[in-house]
């Protein structure tokens, strides 16, 4: 598995730049991995990604965008205006777990 160095962590990633290990991954890390996509994290932000990762836990899974929306009740609109162009890519990738199923 390949490893890269972010703002002084490293961290193993896959070949598209995504944590293959969630537990590599921190607070500090998600405004570094954000930054390098040129998003600025806000409350709203940060209230998506502690539902993915909280979600992850217990799935198992990276949830899609419809799951944030219906589950996590964070409008797909709202995902859309944090997250532009692929809200459920970015975000998983900000969060350090696997990009989502069905995700290009």
């Amino acid at each position: 598995m390949p490893t890269t160095t972010i703002d002084g962590h490293t961290v193993q990633v896959n070949d598209e730049g995504f944590l293959t290990d969630p537990l590599e991954w921190s607070d500090d890390l998600a405004k570094s991995l954000a930054t390098q996509i040129g998003i600025d994290l806000s409350d709203e932000h940060w209230q998506a990604i502690r539902f993915v990762r909280a979600d992850f836990e217990k799935q198992g899974e990276t949830a899609t965008l419809r799951r944030i929306a219906t589950v996590g009740g964070i409008p797909v609109k709202t995902m859309f205006q944090l997250f532009p162009q692929q809200p459920a890519k970015k975000l998983a990738y900000v969060a350090g777990l696997p990009k989502p199923h069905g995700c290009v």
